[in-house]
């Protein structure tokens, strides 16, 4: 999941614009856009402020079933969606008007967050097609769904407690939560195929590689493809705004901000011509520029807060003005809560800060050299 943060460029390098090669072109509710020979780039709506995603669908051939020697031609769909009425009518649209008669064969799934795995249990059995995605993130969509979430319930309370957010009402609504996960991932496919790091995956008539990333979820995997010079990026690369990357309760300790960032290095060396397919926002080229600016956005906010913690202690809570300039409601604020841990916990894992424990509980984090 993402909050819409905008990233602030300081710096004229950072600031030059990327390039949209579809300018603001944009695929309609059940309708697709074609991005490269058969890459096809649908958008879904989403019951956010980050109100789509998009999802792509690649043309393929595998081995038929059941026809020694024959390939069956068909599709790979890359992400799917939640499970809602309006996502499903808007997937038999396109089934109807653009898979021209063929099968999807395979449901090929970025990271276990509802918008990218809701509907995957619909579209493997509909087409009787295989899930493909990484063991930690299947791992991590059949743990949610079976209830041990992320986004509720009293762990997730405890949690947002120990970080000072105490507000009574607020607290009640994330305890309320627990089902947050299953009312978009109502079911998760009983099998899967394993995707890992620098797998290469045929697809039709291209090798994509996989790339491993760390910090949005688990076991985040993108896809590239070196003749083409296309990057489906998933969450991890985004045009406009920052990728949500945040600590939760079932790490409490966790460093997932300094993953994050580890995890861009692998994409920073591709070609700047490199079109870059995310899951959220518009197609665009500059991968190089882009990278830049995270990577000097998360500095500027890692300075902030190093200072804000050197003048009093703050905890997670405390600090959210520093991260955050505008109101939050208490969805985003879940979001930013885990966003501002992350923050802390990596400036308090390199020995820039320390970390201290309160009478309440409440963790407090306070320059290492007071």
């Amino acid at each position: 999941m993402l909050t819409q943060t905008t990233v602030r460029m300081s710096h004229p390098t950072q600031a030059l614009p990327l390039d949209y090669p579809f300018g603001d072109q944009l695929p309609e509710m059940g309708k697709v856009l074609a991005v490269a020979p058969g890459v096809l780039w649908l958008r879904m709506g989403l019951p956010f402020a980050l109100d789509h995603i998009n999802l792509w669908l690649l043309r393929d051939h595998l081995p038929h079933p059941t026809q020694r020697g024959v390939l069956q031609e068909g599709w790979t769909a890359v992400d799917c969606g939640i499970d809602n009425e309006a996502t499903r009518q808007a997937w038999l649209q396109i089934e109807k008007e653009h898979l021209q008669g063929l099968p999807i064969l395979r449901v090929l799934v970025t990271h276990m967050h509802p918008d990218h795995m809701g509907l995957a249990h619909w579209l493997c059995e509909r087409w009787q097609a295989p899930l493909w995605m990484s063991t930690s993130e299947y791992q991590s969509a059949a743990m949610a769904q079976s209830g041990v979430s992320n986004f509720g319930g009293k762990p997730t309370v405890q949690f947002y407690q120990a970080h000072g957010w105490n507000k009574t009402e607020d607290l009640l609504q994330i305890q309320a939560r627990v089902g947050y996960y299953t009312s978009m991932v109502p079911q998760v496919p009983k099998a899967y195929v394993r995707l890992m790091a620098d797998d290469a995956v045929r697809i039709g008539s291209r090798d994509w590689r996989c790339i491993s990333g760390y910090g949005h979820s688990p076991e985040h995997i993108a896809l590239y493809n070196a003749q083409s010079q296309i990057l489906i990026s998933g969450d991890m690369l985004l045009p406009s705004i920052s990728t949500n990357v945040s600590v939760y309760a079932q790490e409490p300790q966790g460093n997932a901000l300094q993953l994050f960032l580890d995890s861009l290095t692998p994409m920073q060396d591709l070609p700047d011509s490199t079109l870059v397919l995310p899951s959220h926002g518009r197609p665009f080229k500059g991968a190089q520029r882009r990278i830049a600016q995270l990577r000097a956005h998360h500095d500027e906010r890692l300075r902030e807060l190093l200072q804000a913690c050197s003048e009093q202690a703050l905890s997670a809570h405390d600090a959210l003005p520093v991260l955050f300039k505008r109101p939050l409601n208490v969805h985003q604020m879940t979001f930013a809560m885990g966003e501002s841990v992350a923050h802390l916990h990596l400036l308090w894992l390199s020995g820039q800060l320390q970390r201290t424990q309160d009478a309440g509980g409440v963790y407090r984090f306070s320059s290492a050299q007071s």
